[in-house]
């Protein structure tokens, strides 16, 4: 299951994780983020213990949104360090792409 973040648990759960982060922006209204919304669930029970999975409503938490330049949606960013190593911008990425994609940062 995917972490809810938010402007309190950022910096401890992933800025200052020690393991790698995929942090999905999304929204309730936004019908990819929906489509891709399980798939993260997966990715964040599967890789327990050796990545973390976290999702940020950008309706909730705008400040966040507003500083990773959140622009569309769905938005996948991958910490590692506190540093953006990478990103997806869209639904288009399946479960195999994104789970290799966190895995080359552990």
């Amino acid at each position: 299951m995917a972490i809810q973040l938010n402007e309190d648990n950022f910096q401890s759960e992933v800025l200052d994780s020690d393991v790698p982060v995929l942090v999905d922006f999304w929204a309730e209204w936004c019908g990819p983020c929906k489509m891709i919304g399980p798939v993260i669930d997966q990715l964040g029970s599967e890789l327990e213990g050796k990545a973390k999975v976290g999702k940020v409503n950008v309706d909730d938490c705008r400040d966040l949104a507003v500083k990773y330049n959140v622009r569309s949606i769905p938005l996948l960013l991958f910490f590692k360090d506190g540093e953006v190593k990478d990103q997806i911008v869209g639904a288009s990425a399946g479960k195999d792409q994104l789970k290799a994609k966190l895995e080359a940062l552990v």
